[in-house]
Order: C-alpha cells, then structure tokens, then sequence
C-alpha cells in the first residue's frame, strides 16, 4: 500500500513538473513571438516574472476550487479568492518596486495593468480543477457500475443458502402442524426476505430501514431454525426516515457470518449479540458472537454465504472511502465486529 502510494505521489510530481514546464514555455514562446513581431517590453525580466506569477495563479485557483468550491462553501471561496488577488496583486507590486527598483511604482496602477493577466491565470485553475473533479467522478461512477455489476451476479449465483431455505421450509412444515396461525405472517416474512436478496443487488444504495428489516426477518428465521439453543440479544432501532441510505447486503453479511461461526461450536449454548445505533451523522453496527477456542482469525474473512467478508469489505471501501472503519477482533470466546458507517442521504 505505501509503495502504491508513494508511486502515485511520485506521479503526480511528474506530471506537475511538466504542466509547469509546458506552460511556462508556452508562455515564454508567446513572448518571443510579440518581441519578433517588433513589440518591446519595458521590462523583459519582469514580464518573464509575470509568467511564473501566472503559473502560481493556476496552482492558487486549483487550490481555491479543491478545499472550497467543490465542497460549495462558495462564501470562504469568495473570501479567500479576494484575498488570493490581494496578495497576487501586492507581491506583484512589492517585487516590481524593490526588486526591479521602480520606487515610484503605484501599487493601484500596477494592479490594474496585471490583474486581468492574474485573474485569466485564476480561471484557468479552477477551470482545470474542475475538469479534473468530473473525470475523477465518471470514473468513479464506472468503477461502482462495474462492481455494481459484479455483486449483482454474486447475489444472483448465492441468494439465500440452500441449506438454510431447506431449514426454513422443514421447520414451517412442523409450525404448520401445531401452529397453522402463524403461517401466513411467516410466509410473508420469507417472501420478503427473497425478494430483498434478488432485488437489492441492483441498487448502489437503499433505505436503511430496508436493509434492517431484512435482518430483522433473517433473526426471525434463525430463531427457528437453532430454537432454544440460541441466545439472541438485538437491539435494532425502527428507522422510518427513508431518505438515510445504505449499501445493500453489507450488514447481513456479517451477521450472517456470525451465525455460522457460532453454530459451529460445541458450546451447548449459541450467543449473538448485533446492535445498530444512529448518532449524529454515523451508523454503529455491533455483531458479536461465540466462537470456537481454534477459531482463526483468518477464517472470518474467508467467502461464506452470499457475497462474503472479502468482497463487502471491497464494496465499502469503493463506496465510502474513508467514511468507514471497519474493526474485527477476538476477546475470550468471542468475536466481534464493529462496523461505522457516514449516512448517506438521498
């Protein structure tokens, strides 16, 4: 990672290295071509500084656009774009009166001569910042549509486990003997868990409260398939704001990871706590479970039903960046997972 890193720092340095040269040698090269067509500069060594006070115009409206503009603080933009001008304007000023020795140089006229050289350099850097940004974006967008794609496929292959439908319809088959009154609400519950595990994958983001209540029935169907043997502790809040997003399957995945790992002990007794809490403008998601004393770390990230550790780990950070943190780790017989996610409203 650091040498991926250093490699597109290294890049970068490059790749400003020869804009500036390029621009300052068109520049240069324009200046040339106004003295062979017989105009002559008052003075030739400041017009080749104003070629490097154009250059750092660009780089100031590149820096302007990036830390305010595309984040719409448009206020701090104006700001610190009149105070940038400012500063252009009295450097300027200060090099061309004690440096090219013009005592007399009025710093308002001067100003006035440069400025529109200034202001074009300025343009320009926002200009160019901005190009950068929306290619930067379509790319994005083609890599999430691309993986989009591939989860998509995924969902389609794994769906919901085999084994755990075959469960549910055995275990609804008993309920139906002894308890006939509950099988509608059931039937209801397992059409909707079917119908979220087809149909999300084909959306980069849906309501949170969609994404809980597929858990929620998950918990339901779990409870009956591991009945008294399971010890479920959830504490998942009713979200009814459908404008707080999510990327779909992220959370089922882990719980249903820790149902796995839990169930696979010999304990007489399976724990499974999953907490969700909404602060501020984060989602907190807990998963713990009971593992195994030989349970490996390493085991957890392996492909397990439906799109596995590996490839929701992928998908987070290609969709939120560094807007999440993910934690993992084992404490006595337990492993827990901690997972903060920035909302994403729509």
């Amino acid at each position: 990672m650091k040498l991926v890193q250093q490699t597109g720092r290294r890049n970068r340095m490059i790749f400003h290295l020869f804009f500036s040269i390029a621009v300052l040698a068109f520049l240069l090269t324009g200046m040339y071509l106004l003295y062979a067509f017989g105009f002559r500069f008052s003075n030739p060594a400041s017009a080749i500084t104003d070629c490097l006070f154009f250059l750092l115009c660009i780089y100031i409206g590149r820096w302007l656009c990036s830390n305010w503009y595309l984040k719409k603080q448009f206020v701090l933009f104006i700001i610190y774009t009149l105070l940038a001008i400012v500063f252009l304007a009295t450097g300027k000023w200060l090099l061309f009166k004690y440096i090219f020795n013009h005592p007399n140089a009025g710093f308002f006229e001067l100003s006035r001569d440069v400025m529109p050289f200034f202001l074009i350099g300025l343009v320009l850097g926002i200009l160019l910042k901005l190009i950068r940004a929306s290619l930067q974006k379509e790319l994005l967008d083609a890599h999430i549509k691309t993986e989009q794609k591939a989860i998509e496929f995924s969902l389609l292959q794994s769906q919901l486990s085999p084994h755990f439908l075959f469960n549910v319809l055995n275990n609804l088959y008993g309920i139906a003997i002894d308890e006939q009154q509950r099988i509608p609400s059931l039937l209801l519950k397992l059409s909707s868990l079917l119908r979220y595990s087809v149909y999300s994958g084909k959306r980069t983001f849906v309501p949170l409260s969609e994404e809980l209540e597929y858990i929620c029935n998950y918990l339901d169907f779990e409870q009956i398939r591991i009945s008294d043997r399971l010890v479920l502790k959830a504490d998942i809040p009713a979200i009814n704001e459908p404008s707080i997003t999510i990327a779909p399957m992220v959370m089922i995945v882990f719980v249903e990871n820790a149902f796995k790992h839990a169930k696979n002990t010999l304990t007489e007794k399976v724990y499974i706590s999953i907490v969700v809490k909404i602060i501020h403008n984060y989602i907190y998601f807990s998963v713990v479970n009971s593992c195994s004393e030989n349970a490996e770390k390493d085991e957890m990230l392996k492909e397990n039903s439906g799109i596995g550790l590996a490839n929701t780990v992928k998908r987070l950070s290609l969709l939120y960046g560094d807007k999440y943190s993910l934690k993992q780790y084992r404490e006595n017989d337990q492993y827990h997972i901690d997972l903060t996610l920035k909302i994403k409203n729509e």
